[in-house]
């Protein structure tokens, strides 16, 4: 489907160069940052005490917050939880204090200011689980990253599969910088929101790269050069690019703004993901393509002449 179409080829490989220093100092930024200050991990992944609690009215987030800062939690977590009058409420591990006690004191602390909390449940996430979704989580990446590699490569050819994991990859270091560089919460639902953008980006890496490929194949574009077959492919995939990633993203803004904290940083990493997601399928993996020497006889289909049928 097309609302619009580009008649004429935008010139993206003439300025591939200048994206691709680009991306590479924003990729090199982005592993500096974890590789200096780390990623600032949630609950999930350091242990830690989940308490839900219920008021019989719309609660004050800002006042538990507060609460938690006299507790010596200036970290915690406040969040919304279904309705307005649910909270959920994430504390770190603290040396020293037991869970049941913990929970004894946070809810002592907010029935002072507010006598018709009720605490819902407790749940403990020791340090140990945590490390073990970390691991998973990072296990699930890599087997994701060489499964999409395999694919590629049996679907295209390896040039493809390269090009196109280094792209996807981009993306998953630069959602982290960002995480690592502002200190976001790293969380289960952000790690689950990298995942869909690695799947996301694959999506439109194979949509641009089955585009070139074609283009290849076409006798049309036999005498023209290579830099201008990306860029008609690129050109003639646009309309359909600007249509589905203007779909997913206006979605996930809702998230963003209306969703609340619960699901914040969830809907950012996806926002940010989507950005760049197509990005690095114009100025990353498709230039790739050009720098690897892709070329008609890597894809170009044999065209077999018919057996003689004369004796």
């Amino acid at each position: 489907m097309e609302f619009f179409r580009i008649r004429r080829d935008i010139p993206f490989m003439r300025y591939a160069l200048m994206f691709n220093a680009i991306s590479m100092i924003t990729f090199v930024i982005a592993v500096v940052s974890l590789a200096t200050k780390g990623l600032h991990l949630g609950v999930d992944f350091t242990g830690g005490t989940v308490m839900e609690v219920s008021y019989s009215q719309p609660a004050d987030l800002n006042k538990i917050r507060d609460s938690m800062a006299k507790l010596g939690f200036a970290e915690a977590s406040v969040q919304n939880f279904g309705t307005t009058r649910d909270v959920l409420i994430r504390l770190p591990v603290k040396q020293g204090v037991t869970s049941a006690r913990l929970s004894e004191n946070v809810l002592a602390e907010l029935k002072a200011i507010d006598g018709s909390v009720v605490l819902k449940r407790t749940e403990f996430v020791g340090p140990q689980v945590g490390k073990e979704l970390f691991d998973s989580g990072a296990l699930a990446l890599l087997f994701v990253s060489i499964g999409i590699v395999l694919y590629l490569w049996l679907r295209f050819e390896w040039k493809f599969g390269v090009s196109a994991i280094i792209a996807n990859l981009h993306d998953v270091v630069i959602i982290l910088g960002f995480f690592s560089i502002f200190q976001w919460e790293f969380s289960l639902p952000v790690l689950a929101a990298v995942l869909a953008i690695l799947g996301y980006s694959v999506n439109e890496s194979v949509v641009v790269m089955d585009r070139i490929r074609e283009n290849f194949r076409n006798r049309r574009f036999r005498t023209m050069p290579v830099p201008q077959i990306i860029d008609n492919a690129i050109t003639a995939t646009m309309s359909r690019t600007i249509i589905t990633h203007f779909s997913t993203q206006l979605m996930v803004c809702s998230m963003l703004i209306f969703g609340g904290e619960t699901l914040h940083y969830f809907a950012l990493a996806l926002t940010i993901g989507i950005c760049f997601g197509i990005y690095s399928s114009v100025f990353v993996g498709s230039p790739l393509l050009m720098w690897m020497g892709l070329r008609r006889e890597d894809l170009a289909q044999v065209e077999r002449k018919p057996a003689d049928a004369t004796v």
